[in-house]
């Protein structure tokens, strides 16, 4: 019996680390992103695309590397968990971002499904986080970032999900 719920824990994260339920898919966010607007403040919002995007990607590479990795260092809060510039740099730079964020996230996921993971033990360098604790923060704070895409893709026309 517990390793039967052992596994369901481990699926139900998994879920909601994909964007399972009442949350946008990454891959649905971000498909068919109008470059033109990659870079630009929708009236009204803080933040443009690509400066949501690079937060995700950098927040949730902390996210996995502090839980995976007793040496890592955390960038300066807040300033080292935002782009540097409100547009992307090149061309390349937005796919880049993306690769790195879908990278990072399989990363978490197989943390996540591997057996050999206890998710409830705390990590020794931490205060108190588990590997379970830091997985439910990243699906958190993906689905609310994700939302805030949608809503400055819905704010310059161009959402139709």
């Amino acid at each position: 019996m517990a390793d039967s719920h052992d596994q369901l824990l481990r699926e139900h994260v998994i879920y909601l680390l994909d964007g399972g339920g009442a949350h946008a898919k990454f891959d649905d966010v971000m498909k068919d992103f109008p470059v033109k607007i990659r870079g630009q403040k929708p009236p009204g919002l803080p933040h443009t695309p690509w400066m949501l995007l690079e937060h995700l990607r950098i927040a949730q590479w902390d996210i996995l590397e502090f839980s995976r990795n007793g040496k890592h260092k955390s960038p300066e809060f807040p300033q080292g968990y935002w782009p540097q510039t409100e547009s992307p740099t090149n061309a390349g730079a937005w796919e880049t971002s993306i690769q790195g964020f879908l990278k990072d996230l399989k990363a978490m996921r197989d943390l996540v499904e591997n057996p050999k993971t206890d998710l409830f033990t705390k990590i020794p360098w931490g205060d108190g986080q588990t590997i379970l604790r830091e997985a439910l923060l990243l699906a958190d704070h993906n689905a609310y970032h994700l939302g805030q895409l949608v809503d400055a893709r819905r704010a310059q026309g161009a959402w139709g999900g």
